[in-house]
């Protein structure tokens, strides 16, 4: 045996007799030490004849799959990393489609079936829904090799003749996955096909094709497609063939315990040697977390490492929230979001590792700067919105946007961190740690739906952004501090504004109504999209300059009682006038 797996993989797909391809496929082998890790990753996806549509749901659903699956955290098991991922995919998916013409019809939607396989040393973990099909070849004696089917089709027969899918990636908001992990041997063959290829070609000549044409996989692929073409298939045709050459001399039990149940880490001084890091000094401590600056030594860069609290190391929610930090970070791509740091060596302790920011905390900003002009205020939070809209095009929600989670650097780019709170769709064990209003700074800047205990949207997060404008502007809060003890939505509802303008008569009038209405209570009444609060904080609204205008006693009090003096003057002149 090897000290790692090696495969040999062949690919062939063919739009058969059909206009298009729906069908999609790939596979990713890494290098170490994600090869070790993560292990293999085989994909492959059917798209149904009904929808014009399909196609995309297919390639997404591979792409997806082969390219999250290797984002998620070391620390997680291949059924939770696989899962999870696959999870994500089936509720945007299904979202897409709602949100399409084909909202009432999902047979037409952004659906697809799915078979993927993941093979991490000794141990193949099999994903499927739809009925695309998996099967393995085992025997090196070809009169007694044999082709099982390891996947289950879901359909549902009506007759002899006539089914449909009972269960497909994106069909319905909740995903109903099958599951299964084998030992595999070297030599073991996998077939993953679609129905227009096993409908078509006997298992006897998919046998004898691949035992063959072993030193030619791609080969092997193209001609048991070509197979089903000829014996009348009239759908799309895809196939891919996996031979497992060679095995890690670890078996799959010694590489879980030592990938999954990796063990917290010792407690980190400065000059410490710690998993190729050389600690600096510890920038931050609390009950849930320890944060340090270190330095990689292979590297030479500064980096920082988040340590997870001892204390909390059986509370399972918790270190979810922890490992799914590094899984979000790997997965966004933005100026304005915290890096993960490149990981190059294997991991031997649960523990974040992230880019070093030169800078300080939005927070200590404000203090050194307590009256920023407008333009440094827009220029601030134009930058946050960036950051936060990478976040909601991959269906995620922060959740805890406040000063102390927001970094400007040296440079002044600003750029959002801390991701314990973020959301994902399609991600159900993801629990929401602002609901617990544990701290009072968090409170303040957090949407009022989540005293209500209501799930969050993007108008969440432009709740919370528009509350850092307003207190970047005035150095206080719309609603005053009283919005956290405000549990229901009557206590909300008598909640009132407190206009800008009363504290900053320069502030125009406009950008305390775009203000004003990032911060409504309701969140139905607040902006939908970013962009549309920061183009409202450099371009006067229509809406708002159309408005009724407000009396001026509020606009100017000053010109109103020198108005209300000079009527109550003619008043006296003309009574004394009209006496004489």
């Amino acid at each position: 045996m090897s000290s790692q797996l090696t495969i040999s993989v062949g690919q062939h797909s063919d739009k058969g007799r059909k206009e298009i391809n729906q069908d999609f496929h790939g596979v990713y082998i890494p290098n170490e030490p994600q090869l070790s890790s993560k292990g293999v990753a085989i994909a492959l996806a059917d798209g149904i004849s009904s929808s014009d549509v399909s196609q995309i749901a297919s390639e997404s659903a591979v792409t997806g799959f082969l390219e999250d699956y290797f984002c998620t955290s070391e620390a997680w098991s291949v059924k939770k990393s696989s899962q999870s991922v696959l999870m994500a995919t089936n509720s945007w998916l299904n979202s897409q489609t709602k949100q399409s013409q084909y909202r009432f019809d999902k047979d037409k939607g952004y659906v697809c079936t799915l078979s993927a396989m993941v093979i991490k040393s000794t141990t193949a973990h099999i994903f499927h829904v739809g009925d695309s099909r998996i099967y393995r070849l085992r025997g090196n004696v070809p009169s007694q090799s044999t082709l099982e089917q390891l996947t289950e089709d879901h359909r549902f027969w009506v007759s002899q003749e006539q089914s449909y899918l009972s269960r497909a990636l994106g069909m319905n908001p909740q995903l109903d996955l099958d599951y299964q992990a084998l030992q595999v041997e070297k030599g073991d063959i996998f077939l993953l096909a679609t129905d227009g290829v096993y409908e078509f070609a006997s298992a006897a000549f998919i046998i004898d094709t691949i035992r063959t044409h072993g030193d030619d996989l791609n080969n092997a692929a193209k001609i048991i497609v070509d197979e089903a073409y000829k014996q009348g298939s009239a759908d799309n045709l895809t196939t891919q063939i996996v031979r497992i050459d060679d095995l890690p001399n670890k078996d799959a039990d010694e590489l879980y315990q030592e990938l999954t149940e990796l063990p917290f880490p010792p407690t980190l001084e400065p000059r410490i040697i710690f998993d190729g890091y050389k600690i600096i000094r510890e920038i931050h401590a609390s009950s849930r977390s320890h944060v340090y600056l270190a330095v990689d030594i292979e590297t030479d860069t500064q980096a920082i490492i988040k340590t997870p609290s001892i204390d909390l190391r059986g509370d399972t929610a918790y270190l979810e929230r922890f490992l799914m930090e590094e899984w979000i970070a790997k997965r966004i791509n933005s100026a304005h979001v915290l890096k993960p740091s490149l990981q190059i060596r294997k991991r031997n302790y649960i523990y974040v590792a992230t880019e070093f920011i030169d800078g300080q905390t939005l927070a200590q900003w404000m203090i050194d700067n307590p009256k920023p002009d407008l333009e440094t205020v827009r220029g601030i939070i134009e930058q946050i919105a960036k950051g936060l809209r990478a976040f909601h095009r991959l269906e995620m929600l922060h959740q805890d946007i406040r000063p102390n989670n927001i970094m400007i650097d040296s440079t002044g780019t600003v750029k959002i961190i801390d991701f314990g709170s973020t959301s994902v769709a399609g991600l159900m064990e993801v629990v929401t740690p602002i609901t617990q209003n544990n701290l009072l700074g968090t409170a303040l800047y957090a949407a009022p739906e989540y005293f209500l205990g209501e799930t969050g949207s993007p108008r969440s997060d432009i709740f919370s952004l528009g509350v850092i404008a307003y207190h970047l502007l005035t150095g206080k809060f719309p609603y005053g501090v009283e919005i956290a003890k405000c549990k229901t939505s009557t206590a909300q509802n008598k909640l009132e504004y407190d206009s800008m303008r009363y504290k900053h008569r320069e502030i125009p009038v406009w950008v305390d109504d775009a203000v004003r209405k990032a911060v409504e209570t309701n969140p139905q009444k607040r902006y939908e999209d970013l962009p549309e609060f920061i183009y409202d904080l450099r371009h006067p609204n229509k809406a708002f300059l159309n408005k009724t205008r407000p009396p001026l006693l509020e606009r100017d009090p000053v010109l109103f009682w020198k108005s209300v003096s000079i009527i109550l003057a003619f008043i006296i002149v003309l009574l004394l006038y009209t006496h004489r």
